[in-house]
């Protein structure tokens, strides 16, 4: 059975109760493709009030028995979903790559992969998540329970909309709960043909629904009274106004994965080609529009000239890789809309006038679509925009240092702490490099990477509570104690 819906049939209703509607806010969204800027749609459902309020009814009526369905069914949907999204995989991606830019084999093939994974990694996770019970010597036995919270929510990022929902449903779904998903307003459409393939899978009514919508529908879910959870993937502005809402309405739970300024450090005993490589990797994949994206190297003195003509060779010839995201052979798209087009060029003018610099790149490709040559700026101003904000595009600064107590005042000296990076051959160096970094995840030769198994996150503005593994079951649940007196 195909997909219901492709570029050439563009999903334009939302998906509540296992059902296409239409949406009863009159506004529409307006979808386009970055690599010529065309208008791709005009009318995608825009959420309101009243969409959101018939989805969780709809969710609190299924939440009642979906809690209480049994572990080996809930499993076989959850599985069933994930051999679904793999088996239409690419149909998928290509509903991402039209308005995200993101080529198939460089990133659409992964990102739809970690969705159906980690389906299958949580689903696997039912029967298996215990609670805990506790001696009763003093007369009382113990038992703590792990319960889900009700009708959940999910607000995904524009540069990861279908992986970051595995992230997010498959947690929820698996621990009980019902999933409400608001896609990107730039990017909506792969989510929105998810519907066919949750109603396939088995999914009972009501627990895992799709809203299309933009700030305002984020706004009304972050707000809503009968909505226990919220988990969100964007910027750190936006995450503030999210806990905000969440605290003002009914203190629902958050779960907050926002910006990084991540750096990867370089200490003169590193495998040189091997520091080169990641960090070109790392902010060039997805156009440089990743969270946790190495946009700060530090290199020290030693082997700062060798590094610096090995990484401005690498990033050469990323230019190479960047084009039409259909066509064989190319790696790196376009950014994903005009306006973010202007904010990373802006950010790379102003880096021009004092701040650093240009060793490599920092020009438009081509007349139009909004593509960029991948660009490094050298012996940056510590106090620098280009080197203190997140700039989210194929753009990295570089600086040299001397010793390593200097490099851990550089590298933590921001208010963010997604991910950094480590490179050196002295074990003893990298664990302690690591334990210094006030980082949620950190690389030992590499950066930049997660796994499903473990705790994804950041500490400072970088975030709030973790995805992925264990941690994200914890997440979506609440502990219940429960105490037997065996005294009477």
């Amino acid at each position: 059975m195909p997909l219901a819906y492709s570029v050439k049939n563009i999903p334009k209703q939302v998906f509540i109760n296992n059902e296409y509607v239409d949406s009863k806010n009159s506004k529409k969204l307006s979808v386009y493709n970055p690599t010529d800027g065309s208008l791709i749609s005009d009318d995608i459902p825009l959420a309101g009030e009243e969409d959101v309020d018939t989805a969780v009814a709809a969710a609190e009526k299924a939440f009642v028995t979906w809690r209480k369905i049994s572990p080996t069914e809930r499993r076989n949907i959850m599985l069933k979903f994930a051999e679904l999204v793999e088996k239409h995989a690419e149909d998928i991606a290509d509903l991402t790559r039209v308005s995200l830019g993101a080529p198939y084999k460089a990133f659409g093939a992964f990102e739809v992969g970690l969705c159906a994974e980690t389906f299958r990694y949580n689903a696997g996770f039912i029967d298996k998540f215990g609670g805990e019970s506790w001696p009763q010597d003093d007369g009382f036995l113990k038992i703590v329970r792990n319960e889900p919270l009700g009708v959940t929510a999910g607000i995904v990022p524009w540069n990861g909309p279908i992986g970051t929902v595995g992230l997010k449903a498959a947690p929820a779904l698996a621990t009980g709960n019902c999933f409400i998903l608001k896609p990107s307003e730039k990017t909506p459409l792969s989510s929105l043909a998810l519907g066919t393939l949750i109603k396939e899978a088995g999914f009972p009514p009501g627990v895992f629904q799709i809203l299309s919508g933009d700030g305002t529908t984020g706004a009304i879910i972050a707000s809503h009274m009968r909505i226990r959870k919220v988990s969100f993937t964007g910027s750190i502005p936006t995450g503030k106004k999210i806990q905000e809402m969440a605290a003002k309405s009914n203190l629902k739970r958050v779960t907050l994965e926002l910006g990084g300024k991540s750096p990867a450090v370089v200490f003169d005993d590193a495998n040189l080609d091997n520091a080169v490589t990641w960090c070109a990797n790392a902010i060039t994949a997805n156009t440089g529009q990743v969270c946790f994206a190495a946009s700060r190297v530090y290199v020290q003195e030693g082997i700062y000239d060798k590094f610096i003509e090995g990484y401005k060779k690498a990033m050469q010839a990323k230019k190479n890789e960047v084009g039409d995201p259909e066509k064989e052979g190319i790696n790196i798209g376009p950014l994903v809309d005009e306006a973010q087009f202007k904010r990373v060029s802006g950010f790379i003018e102003r880096g021009q006038q004092g701040q650093g610099k240009l060793l490599v790149g920092g020009q438009r490709i081509g007349d139009k679509g909004f593509y960029l040559e991948p660009t490094v700026f050298t012996d940056v101003d510590p106090n620098s925009e280009i080197h203190c904000q997140e700039i989210f595009g194929p753009v990295s600064v570089v600086r040299s240092f001397k010793t390593e107590e200097e490099i851990m005042r550089l590298a933590n000296g921001t208010e963010f702490g997604l991910m950094a990076g480590v490179f050196t051959q002295d074990i003893n160096k990298a664990l302690r490099v690591a334990s210094d970094f006030e980082s949620g995840m950190v690389g030992i030769n590499c950066v930049s990477l997660m796994f499903g198994t473990t705790p994804f996150g950041g500490s400072k503005q970088s975030g709030l509570g973790r995805e992925a593994g264990i941690y994200a079951l914890r997440a979506f649940t609440e502990p219940k104690t429960i105490m037997v007196n065996l005294t009477y």
